[in-house]
């Protein structure tokens, strides 16, 4: 005997695990909106659009701009 599913719903939980991406992803663009506001990620950018040579005339590297920009908060 054949059972013919005709339920065009989905399953519980496949819309749980839907709606819980959906919340994730809105958590994350909402940090990343606040890190953007008032973060120093522009700083971050500013000093990653510089070239190499600018940046070895501040004394840094690549590798070490964020420490450089959050120095005052992290401790390096």
């Amino acid at each position: 005997m054949t059972f013919i599913n005709m339920n065009t719903e989905a399953p519980l939980s496949q819309t749980l695990v839907d709606r819980f991406a959906a919340m994730s992803a809105r958590i994350g663009a909402a940090f990343e909106a606040y890190a953007y506001r008032y973060g120093r990620l522009d700083q971050v950018d500013a000093l990653r659009a510089k070239s190499d040579a600018e940046l070895r005339a501040m004394g840094l590297t690549r590798d070490r701009i964020v420490h450089y920009v959050y120095r005052d908060r992290i401790g390096f």
